[in-house]
């Protein structure tokens, strides 16, 4: 008997034709996770198998618990001889070593030719357990501790607690997406949850210097280091608004202002992410709470590109937004005092429901290509790796 990882997928088991290529994306990322630990991975289309020395397994329980794509961990026990004898004499080695008064034994039995069924390999075990261990008895319905057995070929594994894992996608399986951080609230949330369905993100920061300061970027720059945690890396292009920013303002109606900035964003993370072969721009947009996140405000600006745009929180409320926000740990993150260039210059009263054709209209009075292309050119691509792993649990 030896100590083993038992990784479950979840929604993966649903791809069908695809299985193969969602396991064995899951599969990279796992190694990626793990790199440096000396872990030993196996799988098939059912479970993923992890073996390394005992002093490693809290740290890979902890590092898988970051990896999109598994459903369940378990900490448990692999037995190479699968007989119900030995099943049952290993079983009973665990459970004289816990305390516990009530319990069930569950079993899963892949294994279709071995000669007992699953409630009958439950029975055995149970009735071994109630006669080697004192002052127990069996509760079907809320008992202290659930003695799993999954018996599958040539093998056989027995684990007692479940950890919850992540859910989704793994990081990449989907592809690519541009996401437009922001050093708000809402912005990483949705980077994360977009990663959570297998979207790879690169990062686009509009900085707007000497009007936003270098801590606004470092503060971005920081939560792009967060959601890494995730994904091994996040690559965050920097792009200098200030020239197209005082444009606007100099040339523009005020109301609008808020509005021509964004079109002029979205034009700018298109760009970006078609050079980067991203096939989606990403934004941490939530309907109503901002006068450029009305539908109206968002048709007129969403008009001038020809991509598909994920908002991820769209429809959450604020406080949900937050929730998640505090449990990814960027939310301490982004409520540092550091504005951004869509919080300076803002009108006393922007526009809540823009007109499509004064923005076309507005947008003719300077050359915004020019500008476009000479920000697009400068940009700066800062390579973000992954911070030391931390504590996490329970995260949707």
């Amino acid at each position: 008997m030896k100590k083993i990882v038992i990784i479950k997928y979840g929604e993966l088991t649903t791809k069908k034709d695809n299985i193969n290529l969602f396991i064995s994306t899951l599969r990279d990322e796992v190694k990626r996770a793990l790199d440096g630990l000396s872990a030993e991975i196996s799988y098939d289309k059912g479970r993923m198998f992890i073996g390394a020395d005992d002093e490693y397994y809290d740290k890979i329980i902890l590092k898988l618990q970051k990896v999109f794509g598994i459903h369940e961990i378990n900490l448990g026990y692999q037995i190479d001889d699968n007989s119900i004898e030995e099943i049952e004499k290993q079983v009973i080695a665990l459970v004289s070593e816990r305390d516990f008064k009530t319990f069930k034994v569950e079993t899963k039995r892949s294994d279709k030719t071995y000669p007992l069924t699953s409630m009958e390999v439950s029975r055995a075990i149970g009735g071994v357990i109630l006669k080697n261990k004192e002052g127990i008895k069996v509760d079907v319905h809320n008992p202290e501790v659930v003695v799993h057995v999954e018996i599958r070929h040539n093998k056989s594994y027995i684990y007692f607690d479940k950890i919850a894992g992540l859910g989704g996608y793994p990081v990449g399986v989907l592809g690519k997406g541009m996401l437009m951080l922001s050093g708000g609230i809402d912005s990483p949330v949705a980077g994360y949850l977009a990663m959570k369905r297998g979207v790879r993100i690169e990062g686009v920061y509009f900085e707007s210097p000497p009007h936003t300061s270098e801590a606004a970027k470092n503060k971005v720059i920081s939560l792009a280091k967060t959601l890494a945690d995730y994904s091994g890396y996040i690559k965050l292009h920097v792009v200098n608004f200030t020239k197209i920013q005082e444009t606007i303002l100099k040339e523009c109606p005020r109301e609008y202002l808020i509005t021509i900035m964004r079109r002029m964003m979205y034009r700018i993370a298109y760009r970006i992410a078609l050079k980067n072969n991203a096939k989606v721009i990403i934004n941490g947009e939530s309907i109503g709470q901002v006068a450029s996140q009305t539908l109206t405000s968002m048709y007129a600006i969403n008009s001038v590109i020809d991509m598909p745009v994920i908002r991820p929180v769209a429809c959450f409320d604020k406080l949900d937004i937050i929730d998640i926000a505090k449990k990814i740990e960027t939310y301490d993150i982004s409520i540092q005092p550091f504005e951004d260039c869509c919080t300076i210059f803002v009108p006393e009263h922007p526009v809540i429901n823009p007109d499509r054709a004064k923005c076309s209209e507005y947008e003719t009075y300077f050359d915004y290509e020019s500008l476009i292309d000479e920000a697009i050119r400068n940009e700066e691509v800062i390579k973000v790796e992954n911070k030391v792993s931390r504590e996490f649990n329970n995260i949707l």
